[in-house]
């Protein structure tokens, strides 16, 4: 039995009253549905959205993009499957309501939880331990191995990874460092931030994109500073 797909629908929407309402009206004629509706980012000349969108049964990708772009000013910006659920946390306010209920373990819980917000597909906490010593502390589901040592422990990661240590949030480009040849493959999309020091940082992956924008670089760093600070304060 076909089932309905899920769809990760960025778009740039110009600034321009009843937009988002005609984009939804040309979806919905295209007979694919909005479940959700998330605002990335806003800008004097308009706004970055993200739509959640569901394609029936052997629907094809492509209606979502021409429908969408069929509105005049709009721009898809990427378009790629949802299969994360995030632990069923969707917003930067639920992460910060579960870190506040595990203080002691804040750091593992954004790990856990952050690729659910920021509808990326993994993440990684690493430790900069010294030179050409990188561990991986922590994973969320899904979280791909970085040419590790299965017998290390914590697991040393194997790649080189010159923005290690990082003093502030960032996107991390594919030229700064040797990663997985698959990752090019894919258009992995990578962004970071230190979490309580440049030592310790969160790692957060999205294949097919998009690229993750300034406004989500600030709120993974705000979310990181939260996790570190709690992970302080919670210590008996």
């Amino acid at each position: 039995m076909l089932s309905y797909m899920s769809y990760l629908l960025r778009v740039v929407l110009p600034d321009r009253p009843g937009t988002l309402g005609a984009v939804a009206t040309a979806l919905g004629a295209a007979g694919i549905d909005i479940v959700s509706v998330t605002v990335v980012e806003r800008t004097a000349s308009g706004a970055v959205d993200d739509l959640l969108v569901m394609l029936p049964p052997g629907g094809l990708a492509d209606r979502a993009m021409s429908a969408a772009q069929s509105v005049p000013g709009v721009v898809v910006e990427s378009l790629r499957p949802f299969l994360a659920d995030g632990g069923g946390v969707a917003s930067d306010l639920d992460l910060v309501d579960a870190l506040t209920d595990r203080p002691l373990d804040a750091a593992a819980t954004l790990t856990e939880l952050a690729p659910g917000v920021f509808n990326a597909d993994w993440a990684v906490l690493l430790e900069h331990v010294g030179a050409g010593d990188v561990r991986v502390r922590e994973t969320s589901v899904g979280a791909p191995t970085l040419g590790g040592d299965d017998l290390g422990v914590p697991e040393r990661v194997r790649l080189p990874l010159p923005w290690l240590p990082l003093d502030r949030a960032r996107r991390i480009g594919p030229d700064e460092g040797t990663f997985p040849p698959r990752w090019k493959a894919v258009s992995m999309e990578l962004a970071a931030a230190p979490v309580g020091c440049d030592r310790l940082v969160i790692l957060i992956g999205r294949p097919g994109g998009p690229a993750f924008r300034a406004s989500e670089v600030d709120r993974l760093a705000h979310l990181a500073g939260i996790a570190a600070s709690l992970s302080r304060t919670g210590r008996p």
